[in-house]
């Protein structure tokens, strides 16, 4: 529970301070991203429980990776983190699961996520900024990429590659547990590199 909260607290001195220097107001920056004025406002306050898609929502109107919002300082040179260090930012029904592992710095960061999905659990992604661009590789099981209405077949030792910008949707596919490595390339840009 203390690490729940102490998460939190990070989330929303990030939010807050992304908000600030990015000269947004709580009206303009719920605008953007569709979230309520109330919402952002329980979230700078440490209140609520942020789901991943407004997590997503915020980072694409601020210009940011999801992680931005959600990572204290640098610890150092190198940083390793277990899968179970990291707390899942969605959790479906039957079991599925998407954690966010890290996410590299520079002008252009990539985002590292570990998913799991449970065959027929799927999860609608919320279409991310222009220039995102993910790529999923699954190691074990079956997926289904829909990208724009078009299902995409993905299995173990295949990786799928698209542009994040459209309507996409990840489902568990076949009979076994689909695990994945999927990378979210972030296109360069000054809100990027702070």
């Amino acid at each position: 529970m203390a690490e729940t909260a102490a998460a939190l607290r990070t989330v929303a001195h990030n939010v807050r301070a992304a908000r600030t220097r990015a000269g947004l107001s709580l009206e303009e920056l719920g605008r953007r991203a569709q979230v309520s004025k109330g919402a952002l406002v329980a979230l700078e306050k440490a209140q609520g429980n942020p789901n991943l898609a407004t997590l997503v929502r915020l980072a694409d109107a601020l210009g940011l990776p999801v992680s931005a919002l959600m990572q204290g300082p640098p610890e150092g040179r190198v940083r390793v983190v277990a899968a179970d260090a990291v707390a899942p930012l969605w959790t479906g029904e039957r079991g599925s699961e998407a954690r966010l592992m890290l996410t590299t710095s520079g002008p252009a960061p990539v985002e590292v996520w570990r998913w799991r999905l449970e065959p027929g659990e799927e999860y609608p992604s919320h279409p991310h900024q222009a220039g995102v661009v993910e790529t999923i590789s699954v190691t074990a099981g079956r997926m289904t990429l829909l990208v724009d209405g078009t299902e995409h077949a993905v299995a173990a030792g295949q990786t799928a590659t698209f542009d994040g910008s459209a309507s996409h949707t990840y489902r568990g596919a076949g009979t076994e547990t689909c695990h994945l490595v999927m990378t979210v390339h972030l296109p360069p840009g000054p809100a990027s590199a702070t």
